[in-house]
């Protein structure tokens, strides 16, 4: 439809604009930097793995300031306790009434950095926040501010002092994005940029916008046979032993049904992140990775043979048929 395309265009260029923002402060990471726009399209939120250094924290904050977004950030401690993220009631002895005090989870986009540091319950405060978008203190329910993302960040080489995510958390984040290392210029690029004054990037989107975008992209055109290969990638993950026999000792829980719903709304931003009004097979593909890497639970025998998420992905993608 004309006013689709002429809504689609303009997001386009507002997108764009926010790359360019995003690029005066992080040298390269391509990868991280459009599945965070992806997420945020889709209104889902992220967990960022990678080996400290790779700038995911700054990238988040540039994010946020290109938003003119709420920005919190949360240092997750051994001794952090919930009411330090999501608030609590303060007792006035003066007046002897009870207020509310928010935590930082009431803001747009939400750092929870090296998030798997602090405890199960501190991880398990989150749960309400990331599924309903609200908290609820004592007896009292408030709303989140909209939009609202988490973006945890998690080291994947240090396991000291650490504490593996709860299964049900780790589900409600809509991609997994293993950062790497940058290439040679670009590390280039990043030493001459150390001697300079760093730059602030330019507001050129704000949340109501991207309320806006994220309505946008419910619109996008997902045909029956894509959605019917969006089903086919998650129930194999459940049936492996349909590929092979092998792949099925490899796989010990599938993906959920919340892998199917991520699938087709992270496919429907990634066409309109390209500024088209329709999903292909192709974006599925591009994103399928991203999706399901932390919702297949490996069985021992894929441990014990060093054999990855990733790998057992990458055999179904090429088994599926493709429409």
């Amino acid at each position: 439809m004309p006013e689709l395309e002429s809504e689609l265009k303009h997001a386009a260029e507002q997108l764009r604009g926010v790359r360019t923002e995003v690029a005066k402060v992080i040298v390269g990471q391509k990868y991280m930097v459009e599945r965070l726009l992806v997420a945020l399209l889709a209104d889902g939120h992220v967990l960022l793995e990678g080996v400290p250094g790779l700038a995911k924290t700054t990238a988040v904050k540039a994010l946020a300031s290109a938003m003119q977004a709420q920005f919190a950030r949360v240092q997750f401690t051994p001794d952090l306790l919930p009411a330090d993220v999501l608030g609590g009631q303060i007792y006035n002895p003066r007046e002897g009434t009870f207020t509310v005090r928010k935590g930082p989870i009431f803001a747009n986009l939400v750092l929870a950095d090296e998030i798997n540091r602090a405890p199960a319950k501190v991880q398990s405060a989150l749960l309400e926040a990331m599924q309903e978008r609200q908290v609820t203190l004592a007896d009292e329910t408030f709303p989140l501010p909209l939009p609202f993302l988490v973006l945890a960040t998690q080291n994947p080489i240090e396991q000291e002092g650490t504490y593996p995510l709860p299964e049900a958390q780790v589900d409600r984040f809509l991609m997994k994005l293993v950062v790497g290392y940058p290439s040679r210029d670009e590390e280039r690029e990043i030493l001459f940029r150390a001697t300079r004054a760093p730059e602030i990037p330019n507001p050129v989107l704000t949340p109501t916008a991207l309320a806006r975008m994220q309505r946008l992209c419910g619109q996008i055109t997902l045909k029956p046979v894509l959605a019917d290969y969006i089903v086919s990638l998650v129930h194999t993950t459940r049936q492996a032993g349909s590929i092979s026999p092998q792949m099925a000792r490899y796989i010990q829980y599938g993906a959920s049904p919340r892998a199917t719903l991520a699938l087709a709304s992270c496919a429907r931003a990634w066409a309109m992140l390209d500024g088209r009004d329709f999903a292909t097979p192709d974006d599925v593909k591009d994103i399928a990775p991203d999706v399901l890497r932390h919702r297949i639970t490996l069985a021992y025998e894929a441990e014990a043979e060093g054999v990855t998420a990733d790998m057992v992905i990458k055999e179904i993608l090429a088994k599926v048929k493709t429409p």
